[in-house]
């Protein structure tokens, strides 16, 4: 684990490429798959999130595409939604490298989109039943509230991908 001294000034957002799309992907990928692996005890046999689902996610209406960095390194990133007329965002995906997790990075960027998106009124996400980090993360540090858990008996009418984590906590904050 890299260990660094972490302080928000030092946080910051900035717009990925289109040239560099494909590295957010597989960075985004391999911070899923080393939490799900660990989660649900096997190797997994297909990436989480889906090509389909990273996709999707760059062509939804509003999607902002940002790289988190740590001083001069890239340490995560995030796909949000901005509907400028709403103002009810979306995090679409959003991952920390796993040499960053435990140090208050996830919070410090996260803290940077909100300060990034100050008209917002209410954010929305997701995530797998089985990221227990991430469900304390968004309740615990970041303040959102689950107000909506999708599963085989309530599926989510905007899930587009099949894929074996069909259990989904929904989650706001009212800003």
């Amino acid at each position: 684990m890299i260990k660094m001294n972490s302080n928000k000034s030092n946080i910051t957002l900035r717009t990925a490429k289109k040239t560099e799309l494909e590295k957010f992907k597989i960075d985004l990928q391999e911070a899923f798959r080393i939490s799900a692996e660990k989660e649900l005890c096997h190797v997994l046999d297909v990436p989480i999130p889906s090509d389909l689902d990273f996709e999707e996610s760059l062509k939804y209406p509003g999607a902002i595409v940002y790289h988190v960095i740590l001083d001069d390194t890239i340490v995560g990133g995030a796909i949000v939604a901005i509907d400028e007329k709403t103002q009810y965002n979306k995090l679409l995906l959003f991952f920390i490298k796993t040499d960053f997790h435990s140090q208050g990075v996830g919070y410090m960027a996260w803290m940077s989109i909100e300060d990034k998106h100050p008209k917002t009124k209410t954010w929305e996400t997701v995530t797998p039943y089985f990221e227990k980090r991430n469900i304390h993360f968004y309740l615990n540090k970041c303040g959102f509230k689950i107000v909506e858990y999708f599963n085989k008996y309530h599926s989510d009418p905007n899930q587009k991908s099949n894929h074996d984590y069909d259990e989904m906590f929904k989650f706001e904050k009212s800003m």
